[in-house]
């Protein structure tokens, strides 16, 4: 019995023996190609994200060895000693467990580094819009800066970067959010250049703003400033010509010129010139209320040079253009100063003039003294102090009207404003006479 017992243990002891023999070159098999895998996906996985991490410029916390160090069988020894030397283990086992544990380790590290990436991620979007964001609003601080092509490279660059981001992004989260960051980028891509086009667009305009500052503080200047103001808006009217709020600042530089010119001669062909200018406003924009209330100012200027005929024409044209510049901007006092100005000077008129008004146009122009007065009304209810002149006409309005007592209180108003333009001198002058006049 003992003898069949051996003979048994013996015949499964020879079974087992190639059993044992296989298994082991299979498993080593196995563990061979899965060995491989992971050295191809760990390798292919290291690359992507280390492309993602330089992009993103997240680093990778510093290690005392690199992935591939395990590797090293110096390194594997220092970081598998007791397993790769355990007891019982043949020695292509243990380069197996060796080689299988620096692989694990490998794959750990990545799976720290797909996690930082996937958190990063989220704010890529925010960072290139904030980043487009400030360079916009450093190109907008000055209204006559251009975007300049190193400027667009540099926004090219960081929109290429984006892709790149958004392409490395497929590999680590999935083909959706590839897309949907690649369509990103392209929209801030898109977005950018909206805006360039838009400021480009914006550019004249931008011009043109900083321009009329510079006219209306010349226009409030010296002599020399007014020649100035008309010099510089000769130069700029072959790029802004077409432009109302341009021209009429044109026609306003020819009255100022005009009443500084020296010679009866500068003054006629300033004032030819600007009426011509005149002419040519109100017909590019009709809805432009300065346009119509300086080309009237520059027709009652042109009364001065006219005949008798072509004066009265003006008063005419000078009364519609008034009150068209009227009707557009109503709160205007300057148009209701000037409306009762030909106001007055109408109610003046002799019987003579008023004759051969109604022989050349069929009906005389007609005005009262109450009509200029309501006029010069209007100016002090919308500005009250609007001018020294005003109180003066103002004051003539009421003694003709019988008013006396008025008539001195608006003397005494004008007394008391100062004397700083040459209208202002004008009306000094008036008031110098009318006042004794009132017993003021």
């Amino acid at each position: 019995m003992n003898a069949c017992v051996s003979n048994r243990f013996d015949e499964g002891k020879k079974r087992q023996r190639p059993q044992t023999a296989c298994h082991v070159r299979c498993k080593a098999c196995r563990m061979a190609q899965a060995d491989k895998v992971l050295v191809l996906g760990a390798l292919a996985g290291v690359g992507i994200g280390l492309a993602v991490a330089f992009y993103q410029g997240f680093r990778s916390r510093r290690r005392g060895s690199g992935p591939w160090d395990y590797l090293n069988p110096a390194n594997a020894q220092a970081a598998g000693v007791m397993m790769a030397n355990g007891p019982g283990l043949p020695g292509g086992q243990a380069e197996v467990l060796q080689r299988l544990e620096a692989l694990l380790q490998c794959v750990s590290e990545l799976k720290d580094e797909m996690k930082s990436l996937k958190n990063a991620l989220p704010t890529l979007q925010e960072h290139v819009r904030e980043e487009l964001r400030g360079r916009d609003e450093a190109r907008r601080a000055s209204p006559l800066h251009r975007t300049t092509p190193t400027r667009r490279k540099r926004a090219a660059g960081a929109i290429a970067a984006a892709r790149a981001g958004a392409r490395s992004s497929e590999e680590a989260e999935s083909e959706g959010g590839y897309m949907t960051a690649l369509t990103d980028s392209e929209e801030e891509e898109q977005s950018d250049a909206e805006e360039e086009d838009e400021d480009e667009e914006q550019q004249p305009a931008n011009k043109l703003c900083v321009l009329l500052e510079r006219i209306d503080r010349l226009h409030q200047g010296s002599d020399s400033d007014k020649r100035e103001c008309l010099d510089l808006l000769l130069e700029q009217r072959a790029e802004f010509g077409q432009n109302s709020t341009f021209l009429w600042r044109l026609i306003r530089a020819y009255c100022d010129v005009h009443d500084i010119s020296a010679t009866l001669e500068e003054k006629k062909t300033t004032a030819e010139t600007g009426k011509k200018v005149g002419e040519e406003v109100v017909g590019l924009d009709p809805a432009c209320a300065e346009s119509h209330q300086w080309y009237a100012i520059m027709c009652g200027i042109m009364a001065d040079y006219e005949t008798v005929q072509n004066k009265i024409k003006n008063g005419y044209i000078f009364k519609d253009h008034l009150d068209k510049a009227i009707e557009l901007k109503p709160q205007d006092p300057m148009s209701y100063y000037l409306l009762g100005r030909w106001c007055y000077a109408v109610a003046q008129l002799s019987w003579i003039e008023r004759k051969v008004a109604a022989t050349l146009f069929g009906e005389p122009p007609s005005a009262t003294v109450q009509d200029a007065l309501s006029h010069f009304l209007k100016v002090e209810e919308i500005q009250p102090g609007y001018s020294k002149n005003n109180y003066v006409f103002l004051a003539k309005c009421y003694k003709d009207l019988g008013r006396r007592e008025k008539a001195r209180k608006m003397c005494e108003a004008a007394s008391s404003m100062n004397t700083v333009t040459k209208e202002d001198e004008e009306a000094q002058k008036e008031l110098e006479l009318l006042c004794p006049a009132l017993g003021v």
